[in-house]
């Protein structure tokens, strides 16, 4: 029996690109969105589309039956949906923080709650959470979507321990930059509505930093491969950063001292100049 991966997200970016490479390499996908579009895919025996909205659990736990039912079994659960929020603390409002984390936070430990008794039941699975490098060294104008996404670091490490009496792994997988992604459109459009004048040219450092970013940005196609690496190579590795600059924050932060390291990341986010 082929083995079954389960994706929230795939509607774009980086699920659909993980999806679209558990189907080449021969597994069975479900392949989950909001508003589900199989022609997003090509028709396929082994895919299954289908409704999954992490806010709202009985979409998830519909679509984990869905996939029982259809394949027998899921092998792998990939917590990939998420929203994005460029903002200054100061100017955000408590409203817009709490969506961030009803989608990032809590949607994705209700996802984890969801499948832990099938995994559980058969004593073997992975379960795989999508964060981000903001995991790995914090930007500017990003401090909601940051704690959303350090929560689930440190959530799934706890998980790891817990379910790991059941023979379940738990993944990090830790995507850098991705301008090509819906990340801006996810925020609503509407950032500089979040960034009070007197960060205005702090926003616009932080922008031109990112016109001379140090490294290739991320692609879909290298989130894929980080997955596929989690879901496969059966170690009891946690975080797999993907993308190049990912691997070179995670390389930096673990071999400079803590100082050198945020007087770096101030310098690459244009936040150095004032200082």
């Amino acid at each position: 029996m082929n083995s079954t991966i389960l994706i929230t997200g795939c509607s774009s970016g980086f699920g659909k690109a993980t999806a679209d490479l558990f189907l080449a390499r021969g597994w069975n996908v479900i392949a989950t969105m909001r508003r589900p579009d199989e022609g997003l895919f090509e028709k396929s025996d082994q895919l299954l589309v289908t409704a999954l909205d992490v806010t709202q659990p009985g979409t998830i736990d519909d679509a984990i039956h869905q996939g029982i039912e259809r394949f027998g079994k899921i092998d792998v659960f990939v917590n990939n949906a998420g929203i994005g929020l460029l903002s200054a603390l100061e100017g955000t409002p408590d409203d817009t923080i709490r969506g961030i984390f009803e989608t990032n936070t809590f949607g994705v430990m209700a996802a984890n709650r969801a499948i832990i008794p099938h995994l559980r039941g058969r004593g073997a699975g992975t379960i795989i959470n999508v964060t981000s490098s903001v995991g790995i060294a914090p930007m500017p104008f990003v401090a909601a979507y940051t704690a959303s996404k350090h929560a689930i670091e440190g959530f799934s490490e706890s998980l790891a321990y817990e379910l790991g009496l059941f023979g379940i792994r738990v993944k990090v997988v830790q995507p850098g930059l991705a301008p090509t992604t819906n990340f801006a459109a996810n925020s609503g459009n509407r950032p500089m509505e979040l960034v009070p004048a007197p960060y205005g040219e702090g926003v616009a450092r932080y922008f031109q930093s990112m016109h001379e970013y140090p490294t290739a940005y991320t692609k879909g196609e290298d989130v894929a491969e980080a997955v596929y690496a989690a879901a496969t190579d059966g170690s009891d590795v946690l975080r797999y950063p993907a993308g190049a600059d990912s691997v070179m924050l995670a390389a930096l932060r673990s071999s400079v001292p803590e100082t050198e390291f945020i007087s770096r990341i101030r310098t690459m986010s244009g936040m150095a100049a004032n200082r």
